[in-house]
């Protein structure tokens, strides 16, 4: 993963473990991101699919402290979608044209 202009690239390892869990390792220089894995180490089918405010990652990513528009927590929540066989693994890219 790579986040932009902050430059701590990030990996994220996601291994379904049963029909409904995932379990999540952050690699990242990143403090932020090394203190959200330290908090979110599995996710749950519900807990991906909670709404914002309570969803288990970005409650997790909150309490770590990461930056509001940091996109480490939306590539975790694809990364467990795709390990519950619940999405396509497809690239995901943001462009910003002058």
């Amino acid at each position: 993963m790579d986040p932009g202009v902050c430059g701590f690239r990030c990996v994220i390892w996601a291994q379904r473990e049963g029909k409904q869990q995932v379990r999540l390792l952050l690699e990242s220089e990143c403090v932020q991101v090394q203190r959200l894995a330290a908090r979110l180490e599995v996710i749950t089918l519900r807990g991906l699919f909670s709404p914002l405010s309570r969803n288990p990652i970005f409650v997790a990513a909150e309490k770590a402290r990461c930056h509001a528009s940091c996109v480490i927590p939306v590539a975790v929540a694809k990364a467990a979608e795709v390990a519950l066989e619940m999405a396509i693994p497809r690239d995901v890219r943001i462009l910003f044209e002058a």
